[in-house]
């Protein structure tokens, strides 16, 4: 998929700005062909220079940038020049998706296994021992603490949980 396909998808703009922010956002959406350094893709782009690096180290780290190093023979200086790898994307956001579903699969046992209770004053929330501990009083405002039924909460994650499992092509644990 061309540069310009994946960059017009709301998903990938989201995670893009997602890694390396507003300021490095003009970075990641204009990837030029072939290899850039950090100062022509400042000018460019009319950018601080630390703020492109920053966006390049991130792209770097994610693995949808590359550098090679080249030294000028007379000065001694560095030289980086970037590349672009845009193509690894789907496979990183699918790492992100096993990663939201085993989060969200653990938040979910979570949810299941405790009992809460609500100061509806204060919107606090407690696990039932620490309620238990305050005498099912808030700590902070001495209101009595109700008992707080999550099965919206609980079905609407199994809901989004399904959802990403479906997408995953993986079946529940």
């Amino acid at each position: 998929m061309a540069f310009e396909e994946l960059l017009e998808d709301p998903v990938i703009q989201k995670y893009l700005h997602d890694l390396v922010g507003p300021t490095g956002m003009p970075v990641a959406a204009a990837p030029p062909d072939g290899e850039v350094t950090d100062e022509e893709l400042a000018e460019e782009l009319g950018l601080e220079l630390n703020d492109v690096r920053r966006a390049l180290f991130i792209l770097y780290e994610n693995d949808l940038a590359a550098y090679r190093r080249v030294r000028d023979e007379d000065s001694g200086w560095l030289t980086y020049l970037w590349t672009f790898h845009y193509e690894n994307i789907p496979e990183n956001l699918e790492e992100e998706m096993h990663r939201l579903a085993d989060a969200l699969e653990q938040r979910l046992e979570y949810e299941t296994e405790h009992q809460f209770y609500l100061c509806e004053n204060c919107s606090l929330r407690f696990e039932f021992e620490e309620a238990m501990e305050f005498g099912f009083e808030c700590p902070d405002c001495e209101t009595q603490l109700e008992a707080m039924e999550n099965t919206r909460m609980v079905e609407a994650m199994e809901w989004r949980l399904d959802q990403l499992r479906d997408e995953l092509n993986v079946e529940a644990a």
